[in-house]
């Protein structure tokens, strides 16, 4: 699976991040002050510009299903299963899973799977809207990939502002966010990319874009 990432995306320095899980072993012993003075890695996906899709072929549990809800786009593999079963261990979720999780799919279903540690299967994932699609498990990296270079195709520049307005949308109020929207897609009128996407529109052309 890496090999087939670094091939299709040879300029990204680190193009798979694999979660094994928490060591709760090792958990257990830490106390408050402790605890206090992690810093989870995987928040470094959030400050990533680029867009992240998600292929999650397996049991997504605790800090790997709040590391999938940190990429950008969500595929699963049909035998994929999500969950946030810290109540079991008399603790929460850590990561981000009481706040993404419940943007995500809504505070009852949230609150279902962080009360009870139920699990949630891919299907009902994509029903929910935590997951965007659902694929057989030998098709679902090459998906992901297709996705990924679809949006590589597009202006670097413009992806990445796609992409902040989005995010920006869970900070903000609507009149905020409408604002937000509108002072980006104000500035798109300065970009090299903007010009030449519409003119090859116009020209019935394939847009030659330069990211910038």
């Amino acid at each position: 699976m890496d090999e087939v990432f670094r091939r299709k995306f040879p300029d990204f320095d680190k193009p798979l991040l694999v979660f094994t899980g928490a060591d709760i072993a090792e958990m257990r012993r830490k106390d408050f002050v402790q605890v206090l003075s992690l810093d989870f890695p995987q928040f470094g996906v959030c400050r990533v510009k680029k867009p992240i899709v998600a292929a999650v072929n397996g049991i997504a549990l605790g800090g790997g299903c709040e590391l999938a809800m940190m990429c950008d786009i969500i595929y699963a593999g049909e035998k994929a299963q999500f969950g946030q079963p810290e109540i079991t261990l008399g603790t929460i979720p850590g990561a981000g899973g009481t706040q993404r999780l419940t943007h995500a799919i809504g505070k009852s279903k949230a609150m279902e799977m962080i009360l009870t540690g139920n699990r949630m299967s891919a299907q009902e994932a994509e029903r929910a809207g935590l997951v965007s699609k659902v694929f057989p498990p030998d098709q679902l990296v090459a998906e992901a990939v297709k996705t990924a270079e679809k949006m590589a195709s597009f202006s670097k520049t413009i992806v990445a502002i796609c992409k902040e307005c989005v995010n920006a949308s869970y900070n903000m109020t609507l009149t905020e966010g409408l604002h937000f929207e509108k002072r980006f897609f104000n500035a798109t009128f300065s970009t090299h990319d903007r010009q030449e996407g519409m003119t090859a529109f116009v020209e019935k052309r394939a847009p030659d874009f330069k990211d910038c």
